[in-house]
């Protein structure tokens, strides 16, 4: 069956017939299967936007591990510095995408259809800045509030799945598609009640089959949006999945799941181990990097070459992030050191033997005798984020 398919849904193993629209006016020599991701880039690249595939064809690509992308041109992530205005204009598109996913969760719960276009918008302008600049956005992922996760869980793993992007160099235009489907991945929760969604202990069988139930509503959803994209729908409709097949709802094996589900799910997982919850903190970053290596190698639930990749992109010591010097002074991360990662720029704000805030002080560890003893969380100190982040812009 001859159909037209978007150039971002377009996967290796596809048979393509001919170009059916582009901006360009680049040819195909005859058809073929779409035998790499690089075939995949040059269309993106040559301005292809739609093609006419032939379904009864499509082939399938054992993808066991992700090695085409491994050898692919990484961006090297900039040294920006984290300032009081960058700050509060991340905090504005944070704000803004809050206000437009509730509204959406509001009408999923009543059985409205969401509507495509605020969402588009918020999720563009998010990528946007992040693209623009790699940090000021993505730090608020450390700014949460523990009444609102699922919220900010969802906006966060869409930051964290822009910033992983743009780490391996992907299309921007393919970005925007999985920035939506990041956005609206757990839609489904809406259906799940409150009892369940925020129990404080294990969940019992019963009650963990009912939480699954979470994905197919999601998929259902998002499936029904008018105009949605279907590289929006697969990567929140396979954020469950594993590669050996034990996932949910669809139970997809690693054949099945695509580099861009793949991405997805690691940033799932590393935001829900990183987040407080109402009833347990976060881990710190490191924690949750040594999680998801264990989920990849040792238990073949994530992609392990992925996993690497990402803890590059999102950093040892991430902007935005607090660690503790062996001055016992806290500090929050305001810039990269790309040639060693352990040495970032901090800025010192906190005396933990005192346990009071003290007048900033700019540091670059790799020209200091201070360095870092461990990362550490706000709550470790019975710190909000926010009055953080408020004492550091008065200071500035």
């Amino acid at each position: 069956m001859i159909i037209e398919q978007e150039i971002s849904s377009l996967k290796v193993g596809h048979y393509v017939v001919e170009i059916k629209q582009q901006d360009g006016k680049h040819k195909l020599r005859s058809p073929s299967h779409i035998k790499s991701t690089a075939v995949l880039k040059k269309l993106i690249h040559k301005g292809v936007k739609t093609v006419l595939i032939d379904d009864e064809k499509t082939i399938v690509v054992e993808l066991d591990n992700i090695t085409e992308i491994i050898n692919e041109p990484f961006i090297q992530l900039p040294a920006n510095e984290l300032t009081p205005e960058k700050l509060q204009s991340a905090k504005h598109v944070l704000t803004e995408s809050k206000a437009i996913l509730n509204r959406a969760f509001s009408d999923a719960k009543n059985g409205f259809d969401l509507e495509l276009e605020p969402i588009l918008q918020v999720t563009n302008k998010s990528v946007d800045a992040i693209f623009n600049n790699l940090d000021s956005l993505s730090c608020l992922v450390n700014i949460r509030k523990k009444s609102e996760y699922l919220l900010e869980h969802s906006i966060s793993v869409s930051i964290y799945l822009t910033l992983f992007s743009s780490y391996l160099n992907i299309d921007k235009a393919i970005v925007y598609d999985m920035a939506i489907g990041a956005f609206l991945h757990d839609v489904g929760k809406i259906m799940v009640p409150d009892d369940i969604l925020n129990k404080p202990g294990k969940l019992t069988d019963d009650e963990f089959f009912i939480m699954k139930t979470h994905a197919n509503h999601s998929a259902e959803i998002i499936k029904g949006i008018e105009g949605i994209n279907n590289l929006s729908y697969e990567v929140a409709a396979f954020h469950h999945e594993k590669l050996d097949g034990t996932g949910y709802p669809f139970r997809l094996k690693a054949n099945k799941i695509s580099k861009y589900c793949r991405m997805m799910n690691i940033c799932d997982i590393f935001d829900a181990l990183t987040s407080n919850r109402c009833y347990k903190d976060g881990f710190t970053h490191i924690k949750a990097f040594t999680i998801l290596r264990n989920l990849a190698e040792g238990n073949n639930h994530l992609d392990s070459g992925l996993v690497e990749h990402f803890i590059k992109a999102i950093g040892l010591y991430p902007i935005g992030s607090l660690v503790q010097l062996n001055s016992n002074r806290i500090a929050i991360v305001e810039r990269r050191n790309q040639s060693d990662s352990t040495r970032p720029g901090v800025r010192l704000f906190f005396d933990s033997e005192k346990h009071e805030y003290q007048d900033t002080e700019e540091i670059d560890l790799s020209n200091s005798d201070k360095f870092i003893v461990k990362a550490v969380k706000a709550s470790d100190f019975s710190l909000d984020m926010d009055d953080v982040i408020e004492f550091l812009a008065k200071q500035a």
